[in-house]
């Protein structure tokens, strides 16, 4: 507490401290030695949340201490790492304190109760801290009528408290100190005053006039944005939102708020963005949200609105995401929701829509992603670009008369199924990329009248049976693959009325590979196109048959001769291809051999092989693994020693810089890496290099990489003892590299593949074709910055990486060992390892992370406290990672025979962080040790 104390002490003292020049400076030091008395004071609150009561703060039989500091104005001491409760009586001496921010802290424990004692507080902020208990709503009415109190980001387990109500006396405040206002976080308070936002100077915060207390939210004429997210809020929205004609952005979302929108919500003239998702909210969608025409940005969604959306819905607004997923909202998609021209995405799953999908949809030049599953959508899907292949459960549509599904990218086979649908009618899939027979359960369809499946892929027989469609008008299955004869079934079909002689309306069979006798009834010249191109049948308009035997022998034969002819042409490419294998070898060695003279050594150690060896194994053959750095080859030596040899790519994208630069750049590097010395770090023996080709020589590790045999069907030989020494072994690499090298070395790629094993599993770090020596040029940096699921969150908007990034992707390690999967895995959807591991332990529990192929009853106590580290290294803040030095310590002290304490008693501690990022309040290991 004393540090705490001291540093209060200089920011009064050094920046809004105000003291009348009259005072002497003996007189100051006594002020301020009884500050410090003050916020030393053994009645500060424990840790129960219990508060003395403050003494009274004038009278001569007072006991309250003298005044202190009377003339401080204003303290800012946003953006700290202040982690101690916030004692109450070190607030009282300072009666004239009118502006207090204490944001972005680490401040625990509850709110102390000398608010209520501060006369002139017009300002507070103490948002994106850690208090916690009950709000002192005594205190917060006390304040004076001008006070903007902010906590909106301070977690309290109390129960969700509703909007601010209308007797809140609280007043405009001007805009705190420069600093302060760049650093404070974009949420303003629960109880939000009015803001007249002016592009004019604002006055002193003394010299600002007291105003009546606005009724509701409603009342904030001039405010711009409104944020009210990740809150405890509850209770309806209130009304009178149209007269908010400075709103553009309104974010209540992640509440307790319930009840319906209020009728006028989206008539705020100037409403750009409503953030309402996940709340309780019920009743209709307002039909006002069709004349919201500023909206762009509109999620809704985890609610429980019910009724139609407007009809108008996007005709007055350029709508760019659309977000009312997992609601009751029934009725049909609006027709004109991208008629703005600016819609980007529209998410509607989960809800009880309607009718067709609009036709103008397909014209949205704009739409990038669409999902409407589980809805009751009907309709056409024609002419689009749908793709996959047709799914069985289409038979639960029993009533279904019309399957219109041509012009599409429709692959796979037509599934029995569609054969159980009693009432189908129409069945068009034409333009498609289906395959496969035609299904025999089609026969069955005794009510089907237009059948069009040309210009596809459907191969086998036509079918018989076809008996039972007496009502069929119109065959298409032209542009196919279908062979055998023309079934007799098809020329008994009976006479449409307005046929009168001719049995189908359209008949077009053509285009395929059909054989044998047309039956009599196709063979006058009504159908004479109906059959072109193919030219295995015969009769009527495609000639006469000859003599079946003839025939049979004559096709025999053609198919022999095309036979002979392919077989040929394969083998004759076959050839081709070794041919220009081995040739292409030849040259390649002859090259490598003529230009051996040309490559320059550079050892790191005492060789007993030369460069010519190396050159001579640098075959094809002896390719042993290629990642994003380069290829990598085993080189067997004349000595019986195997060496890995990594050639690295080329660097065509780097052409734009001095190639001269460059090579120093790729010189100093190597050179910093062959100093290391280290058992867990791969020995570099040296270097070859000649013009843009590139090769590191390192020792050979039998094993291979940890990624390698951990997921695949090897992993069985990994137990847990091995598993927590590859942990250890690869912590200590590490942390040589950060904290022994000079300057320290960050490796910017750590994963399992770039973990080797030795003969004995030991884990050895590698790759460091990669890394880059810190403090050195921008020239000298890898183009590689890390590999998927394992790059740390920061580097998506830093592009930089440095020793947390690191850290970060050990972490991502830890956790392969402990869980036994993949950083990224089709089965967490969108998630990656490090937050799947986290859901599953609150959804689910410790044992469902755990590796099956682990001994967990034995070892469980260990893999519980690995698993801590781990999810700790990959914290998604920077400053909650330890160092390599402080995590090979944790290591060590899991082991069994070691009895000092452990930190990460509860593992969800590490996994529980606000959605903004800040820590839990439960944290408290100080991470950057």
């Amino acid at each position: 507490m004393a540090p705490l104390h001291l540093l209060l002490l200089l920011f009064f003292f050094f920046f809004h401290l105000h003291l009348p020049s009259s005072l002497s400076l003996t007189e100051d030091g006594l002020r301020l030695l009884e500050a410090k008395r003050l916020l030393s004071d053994p009645a500060a609150p424990s840790p129960t949340g219990s508060l003395p009561t403050p003494p009274p703060a004038t009278g001569p039989a007072s006991p309250a201490p003298p005044q202190v500091l009377p003339n401080l104005a204003s303290l800012f001491l946003s953006l700290n790492s202040f982690s101690c409760a916030l004692p109450s009586s070190s607030l009282l001496p300072c009666s004239s304190l009118s502006h207090l921010d204490l944001s972005q802290n680490e401040f625990t424990g509850p709110l102390p109760s000398s608010l209520s004692s501060l006369p002139s507080l017009l300002y507070l902020d103490l948002s994106a801290n850690n208090f916690s208990g009950p709000v002192p709503r005594p205190s917060l009415a006390s304040l004076p009528s001008n006070t903007s109190p902010s906590s909106a980001s301070s977690t309290s387990p109390t129960t969700p408290s509703p909007l601010p109500p209308p007797g809140l006396p609280l007043q405009p405040h001007p805009p705190p100190h420069p600093l302060a206002r760049r650093l404070q976080p974009r949420r303003p308070p629960p109880s939000l005053p009015r803001l007249p936002l002016r592009p004019t100077q604002p006055r002193p915060l003394h010299q600002q006039p007291l105003r009546p207390h606005p009724a509701s939210l409603a009342a904030l004429a001039s405010a711009v944005q409104i944020e009210l997210y990740t809150n405890r809020l509850s209770g309806p929205i209130p009304a009178g939102f149209s007269n908010l004609s400075a709103l553009r952005n309104f974010d209540a979302a992640m509440n307790s708020l319930s009840g319906p929108l209020p009728d006028d919500f989206f008539l705020a003239p100037s409403l750009q963005s409503v953030h309402l998702y996940e709340n309780d909210l019920s009743g209709p969608v307002p039909p006002t949200l069709g004349l919201a025409r500023c909206l762009a940005d509109l999620r809704l969604f985890s609610n429980r609105l019910s009724g139609p959306l407007p009809a108008d819905l996007g005709r007055n607004s350029p709508l760019s995401f659309v977000d009312l997923s997992e609601n009751s909202i029934s009725g049909e998609i609006p027709a004109g929701i991208c008629d703005g021209g600016a819609l980007e995405q529209l998410l509607l799953l989960d809800n009880q829509l309607s009718g067709p999908i609009p036709a103008s949809l397909a014209r949205c030049r704009t739409l990038t992603r669409v999902r409407l599953q589980n809805n009751g959508l009907s309709g056409e899907l024609a002419a689009n670009s749908l793709s996959g292949g047709i799914a069985p459960e289409i038979s639960a549509a029993a009533n279904l008369s019309q399957l219109l599904i041509s012009d599409n990218r429709f692959s796979g086979p037509i599934p029995e199924t569609v054969g159980d649908l009693p009432n189908l009618y129409e069945f068009s899939a034409a333009n498609n990329h289906l395959d496969g027979p035609l299904p025999n359960s089609l026969a069955n369809l005794s009510n089907l009248g237009q059948l069009d499946l040309h210009n596809n892929s459907l191969s086998g027989e036509l079918l018989t049976g076809i008996q039972n469609w007496n009502k069929l008008t119109q065959l298409n299955l032209a542009a196919n693959e279908l062979t055998g004869a023309i079934p007799p079934e098809l020329g008994k079909l009976p006479v449409p009325a307005q046929l009168q002689n001719l049995k189908l309306n359209q008949l077009n069979l053509s285009n395929n590979r059909l054989t044998g006798t047309l039956p009599p009834l196709y063979a006058s010249g009504a159908y004479a196109n109906s059959f072109l191109g193919n030219p295995g049948l015969c009769g009527g308009a495609s000639g006469p048959c000859p003599g079946r035997r003839g025939g049979v022998s004559n096709r025999r034969d053609i198919i022999w001769i095309l036979r002979a002819i392919f077989v040929a042409a394969a083998a004759i490419f076959v050839l081709g291809l070794v041919w220009f294998s081995v040739k292409y070898r030849s040259y390649k060695k002859s090259k490598i051999r003529i230009d051996k003279s040309k490559w320059m050594l550079t050892s790191f150690h005492k060789l007993g092989f030369s460069e010519y060896e190396i050159m001579d194994c640098l075959d094809e053959d002896n390719v042993i693994g290629s990642g994003a750095s380069g290829k990598v080859y085993k080189a067997v030596l004349s000595n019986g020693e195997a060496v890995a040899v990594k050639k690295l790519w080329g660097a065509p994208a780097r052409k734009e810089y001095n190639n001269d630069n460059d090579n120093d750049g790729f010189e100093a590097e190597v050179a910093t890496l062959g100093k290391i010395r280290h058992k867990n770090i791969v020995k570099l023996w040296c270097c070859c290099t000649h013009k843009e080709c590139k090769l590191l020589v390192y020792e050979y590790m039998p094993n291979g990489s940890l990624g390698d045999l951990l997921h695949s069907s090897k992993g069985g030989l990994l137990d847990w003892p091995t598993r927590y020494k590859i942990a250890l072994d690869a912590a200590e690499g590490l942390s040589y590299l950060h904290h022994d090298c000079v300057p320290a070395i960050v490796h910017r790629d750590v994963k399992s593949n770039n973990i080797l094993l030795d003969g004995e599993f030991g884990a050895k770090v590698a790759d460091f074709g990669v890394a880059k020596a810190v403090g050195m040029g921008p020239k000298s940096m890898s183009v590689i910055a890390g590999s998927c699921g394992y790059i740390a969150p920061e580097y998506a908007y830093t592009l930089r990486v440095n020793e947390k990034s690191d850290i970060y992707s050990f972490g991502v390690v830890i956790l392969e060992l402990v869980t036994g999967r993949r950083p990224v895995d089709p089965e967490f959807g969108e998630k990656d390892l490090v937050k799947w591991v986290c859901s599953t332990l609150e959804e689910k529990g410790i044992d469902h992370v755990f590796d099956k192929k682990l001994d967990v009853a034995t070892f469980k106590e260990e893999m519980r406290r690995v698993l801590s580290i781990g999810l700790l290294c990959a914290s998604s803040l920077p400053i909650n990672r330890p160092s390599m030095r402080r995590v090979v310590k944790m290591l060590l002290d899991v082991n069994p025979d070691n009895n000092s304490n452990n930190n990460n008693n509860n593992i969800f501690n590490n996994c529980k962080h606000e959605r903004d990022g800040k820590l839990s309040p439960y944290y408290q290991e100080d991470a950057s040790v």
